[in-house]
Parts: C-alpha cells; structure tokens; sequence
C-alpha cells in the first residue's frame, strides 16, 4: 500500500477515533461546576462507552469480512460524528452518559476495519502500522489540547460540536473518494486480497494467545496512561504552567513526541526480532511506572515522555504479529477479538481511576501508576514465551 489517498483516509480516522474517546476525560475538568459533580463522578459516566468501544469491535469486524470494509469507515466517520453531536447538546448526566456511549459504539469500528486495510498487502507491515499509529496517537495528543481550549474558549459544549463537524465532513469526502475511479480500482483489490488463500504461521495458536493476553494487559495500561494524565498534570504539575489551556499543551507535546516512536519500532520489527523489540520496551515500562508514582513537576513531564514512548511504541508490535500470523480473509475478525479484550480491560481503567482519586490518601496515582508496573510484568514474561522470530521482512519498491 502506497501513501495514495485510501492510505491518509485510514490514517484521519486512526487520529479521529482516539481523538474523540478523549474528549469527555478533559472536559469533564471543566464540567464539574457547571454540573454540580466531582471529577471521579463525571469520569464514570463514560464506563459504557469504553465498554461499547471494545465490546462493538467483535460485530465490527464481522460485519466488514462479510459485508464491506470501506462502508464501515463511512458508518465510522459519520457515526461518530452525530454522536459527539449529541453529546454535546446533551442536557444533564443521563444525557451525557447515553451520547458517550453511543461515541463508543461507533469508535469500536475503526480498529478492526481500519487496521486491516492498513495491514493488507504484505511488505513493510511493520512500518504502515507505525505511520498509522502515530497518526492515531496525533488524536490522543489532540485531544486535551483541542479540547482544553474549546471548553475555556466557547464551553464544554464545543468541544464535542466541533469535532462532530470534522467527522461528519471527513465521512462525506471518504464517500466521495470510494466512488471515484481510483477509489473503486483500490475497493477491488482490497476485495482480492481478501480472497487469497494465505496461511497462517504454524505456531498461529500459541502467538495470537499471547498477543491477546499482551495486548489485553496493555490496553489497561493504554488507558490508565491516556485517561489519567490530564488530572496527573492538574495535580502535579500545574505550577509549572499558567492555566488549564497550558497544562493541555504540555500533555499534547508529550502524546506528539512520543507517538513517533512507532514509527522507529515498526522499522525495527520489520527487520529485527520482533520477540526482542517487545521485550525491551516491556522492561523499560516497568521501570518508568515505578519511577513515576511518585514524580512530580518537571520530572514528571520527563518520566510521561518516556513512559507515553514505551507505551505508544508497543502498538505496531501487537498488531504486526496479528498481521503476519491470520488469513487476510478474517484478518478483520481477528483484530476485532483482539480489541474487544484490550478495550473491555480497559474499561476498568475509568472505575478504578476514579475509585483511586476518591478513596486514597494523596492523589492515587502513585497506586495506579504500581499497579501499570505490575501489568508490563505480566506481560514481559508473555513475550519471553513467543516462538523463535521470523526472518526478517524484504521491504520492497514503493511500500
């Protein structure tokens, strides 16, 4: 797959999903007086939307195999879209609830469908899948920036209206660009490549068993790091900024620098052990995790940038293996078993976040931050048990 149109669509709404299942998480820092509610009880008012964007994916990837992968992107965009919309005219808790669950089932598509595409065609897997991480990782870096402003600028409500304009305009030009002659040649050979007869590595049981579970672990740990960071700033490093809209630009500069590290790991798994790669940033989490529960000021924007580096930089690995290791004509249906756990894991992140803020002394994160650790443990030792690596992958003319 060339950096053609098809490829930049792919890669928007990578940035689009991640981008609006992070809006609420900063808004609600503003919401709270406006809404007579504490943070932790705004925050849990998006549980059935992670939920729903984990526990969707499995219909999600069903319905592309046997229907159409490009008309899921545009139910994606234009779904999303309406249902920030509705967010953001909501009126009262219930309301909120009902539309961030509704932003969530329509997220749960992107991952599945979109990652297939992506990963469709062979080659430099490995590389495609870090261009188009960084790209949804652009999303989460967006996020409390964009919305920060938006709610200091214009109110809370903005900040779900604008976004579901982006959506739904994206949704109509994806429409566009899929009727056109290089979007129906592009349709076509996405359809082939489904059909082929590729199979998969002979050891494909044991090596999605441990991608699951890795990737099940991670997504808690994704979350976590995500979810919590805006507060984790508010809290302990605030002073070093001069509002709300500063704060949110240093987590964007984080989630921003961090997420080109996908790129270099996609490089990497591409030409080097792949087992090797994993296992060195799993160490590496572990070691950051324990290092910032108890950081503060500037030394914790130091440990988030290596902390969000090593988390971000495990995305392509997961997602390659999957990819080098299921027929391309259920590739979707596998990703969707793998983010159905990773997402309905991550679930969890938003009660114990918010159970963690209320309940423990001091701002409770130092407990989050040890339970991460103990999470890239898990996980180390998953790694340590993948099969002898692959050869490396020719990368050939034009990927």
């Amino acid at each position: 797959m060339r950096l053609n149109t098809r490829f930049l669509f792919l890669n928007a709404g990578h940035a689009v999903d991640h981008l609006m299942m992070l809006v609420f998480p900063t808004a609600a820092v503003f919401m709270a007086a406006e809404l007579d509610a504490t943070y932790g009880e705004l925050l849990f008012l998006s549980t059935a939307g992670f939920i729903a964007f984990g526990a969707c994916s499995l219909p999600a990837g069903w319905l592309a195999d046997r229907w159409s992968r490009e008309a899921m992107i545009a139910l994606f965009f234009i779904g999303i879209g309406c249902a920030a919309a509705l967010t953001g005219l909501a009126d009262g808790r219930l309301q909120i609830a009902a539309g961030l669950l509704a932003i969530g089932v329509f997220a749960a598509i992107y991952h599945p469908v979109g990652i297939a595409m992506v990963s469709q065609g062979g080659g430099a897997v490995g590389r495609r899948l870090g261009i188009n991480g960084v790209w949804g990782n652009m999303g989460v870096a967006a996020a409390p920036l964009l919305t920060a402003f938006l709610c200091e600028a214009y109110g809370w409500r903005a900040a779900f209206l604008v976004p579901s304009v982006l959506c739904v305009t994206i949704g109509g030009l994806w429409l566009l660009h899929c009727r056109s002659n290089a979007g129906r040649a592009e349709t076509a050979a996405g359809t082939a490549a489904r059909k082929a007869n590729t199979q998969p590595s002979l050891q494909w049981k044991r090596i999605l068993a441990i991608v699951f579970f890795a990737t099940a672990v991670g997504g808690f740990i994704f979350n976590a790091t995500t979810i919590a960071l805006p507060k984790i700033f508010d809290e302990r490093v605030m002073a070093l900024t001069e509002g709300a809209s500063r704060a949110g630009g240093l987590i964007a500069m984080v989630f921003a620098a961090a997420a080109f590290t996908q790129v270099l790991v996609g490089h990497l798994i591409d030409r080097y052990s792949i087992r090797l790669v994993f296992l060195v940033l799993t160490i590496g989490d572990i070691a950051v995790f324990i290092l910032a529960s108890n950081a503060t000021g500037s030394v914790m924007i130091g440990v988030a940038l290596a902390m969000m580096m090593l988390v971000f930089g495990q995305i392509p690995i997961t997602d390659t293996l999957v990819a080098r290791n299921t027929p391309e004509h259920w590739r979707a249906r596998a990703y969707s078993v793998k983010y159905v756990l990773s997402f309905v894991v991550a679930a969890t992140v938003v009660p114990v976040i918010s159970r963690l803020h209320g309940s423990t002394a001091g701002d409770g994160f130092t407990t989050l931050f040890l339970i991460c650790a103990a999470c890239a443990t898990a996980i180390a030792f998953a790694v340590a048990l993948l099969p002898s690596p692959r050869p490396a992958v020719a990368i050939t003319a034009g990927e």
